[in-house]
Formats: structure tokens, C-alpha cells, sequence
């Protein structure tokens, strides 16, 4: 069956391009569709988001990236989050990953979530109080694991000022997901990335309603369809 001109995605490829003709991630459409330089790190959308875009475009199967697209253009103009939006985001991924990671991504998380709660180390977190709440009920949830990364700490030590930890454990959690032994892994991705857009344009006071459809005339000059 051939799909008509609304039901067309845009066909995206993992990792950075150099110009569309080599292809498009997430991001880079993002940027094109922001009128900015193709980049997979445009100005148009916070860092920490970004990054977990760039994460879940790069670990769903090939068949499923094309069903992130819509996403794209709800991504443009988040912007000043509030100074705790990247732990939000490790946090929000945590949330959704520590149930079903395997146990090696489940420690790292756990180590993590207790640096962003300040139980261990001396990390000064300023995430909302509701997805520290969400991760603490989670973690405590998983007992077994949560005395593990307490002991952990306690023999090896933490480095908890560094704030590129945050990102790491945002992408512990995003690869936990993408390689569970679950049996729907995109689903879940896809799903991790909508609620941190969704968290975004709390924080932003948007209106997500108002964000446009992607339409093919905005992108098929630059990608191929899906």
C-alpha cells in the first residue's frame, strides 16, 4: 500500500550527519525545521533534552525511528527549563528504566538517583520535588539494588559535584531501556522521550496543543520519506 502525503514520515538514521543528503537525525530535522545551521545540537532546544533525543533516536530499531518524527517539531523553542531540568530528565529516565534494565544498568541508575536526591555525596540537585518523589518510591520498590549502591558508595567514594554525571546516567537509563529483555523496546523509548517532552513544556508553561503537525511539505526537501 502506498501511504498518502499525511501519513508520510521522514526515514531518520542514527548518529550525526554532515548535511541532509547523508541523512537526518531527530535533532538535525529539528534544526532545519528551526530555520538553524544543520546541527544535532541546535540552539532551538535545551541540551539536556537534546540529548535524550539524540539517545533514543540512535538506540530505536530502524523500523521504528521513523515513528519519533512527529515528536520533532514539539521539541523546538524549550529553552530556559529551570536550572534542575537535566537531573528531571535523569530522573525521568530512571523512573522508566529501573523496573526493566538489566541488573548492571540497574546499579548505575541506582547510584544515580541517590546522587540527584542527595542521599549519598554532595551533589546540590534542584529537580522538582515530583520526580524526586517518583525515583525515591521507585527505588525503594527495588530494595536489593538500592543497598548495593549505597555500599558501593560507601567503598569507592563519589565525584557528585560533576555535573556531566547527570548526563551519564541519562544515557545508562536510555540504553538500559533499549537493550531489556523486553518485547517492546521502541515502544518504551518512544515513550521515555514523550514524557520528557511533556515534562519540558510543563516547565516552559507551553501549550503542547499549539505545537504545528509535521507535514511533508515541511521536510521532504531535505529527507527522504519513510
Amino acid at each position: 500500500m502506498t501511504a498518502t502525503a499525511p501519513m508520510m514520515m521522514p526515514m531518520l538514521a542514527r548518529g550525526r550527519h554532515r548535511s541532509p543528503r547523508r541523512g537526518a537525525c531527530f535533532m538535525e530535522l529539528a534544526s532545519y525545521l528551526a530555520g538553524e545551521t544543520w546541527t544535532d545540537s541546535p540552539a532551538c532546544t535545551d541540551e539536556s533534552l537534546a540529548h535524550l533525543a539524540r539517545l533514543v533516536n540512535d538506540l530505536s530499531s530502524n523500523d521504528a525511528r521513523p515513528r519519533l518524527s512527529p515528536m520533532i517539531p514539539s521539541v523546538i523553542g524549550l529553552r530556559g527549563l529551570g536550572a534542575g531540568f537535566a537531573d528531571e530528565v535523569a530522573l525521568i529516565a530512571a523512573v522508566h528504566a529501573l523496573p526493566i534494565a538489566a541488573q548492571e544498568r540497574q546499579r548505575g541508575i541506582a547510584v544515580g538517583v541517590l546522587r540527584i536526591l542527595g542521599e549519598v555525596g554532595d551533589y546540590d540537585s534542584q529537580a522538582h520535588d515530583v520526580w524526586k518523589a517518583s525515583a525515591r518510591t521507585l527505588l525503594r520498590q527495588h530494595y536489593g539494588i538500592e543497598r548495593w549502591a549505597r555500599e558501593f558508595v560507601d567503598r569507592m567514594g563519589l565525584v557528585s559535584r560533576d555535573r556531566s554525571a547527570t548526563g551519564a546516567m541519562t544515557e545508562i537509563a536510555t540504553r538500559g531501556i533499549a537493550e531489556a529483555c523486553v518485547s517492546d523496546p521502541d515502544d518504551r523509548l518512544c515513550e521515555l522521550l514523550r514524557a520528557a517532552i511533556a515534562w519540558a513544556h510543563e516547565c516552559a508553561g507551553a501549550n503542547p496543543a499549539l505545537v504545528p503537525e509535521l507535514q511533508p511539505q515541511h521536510w521532504t526537501a531535505v529527507v527522504r520519506p519513510a
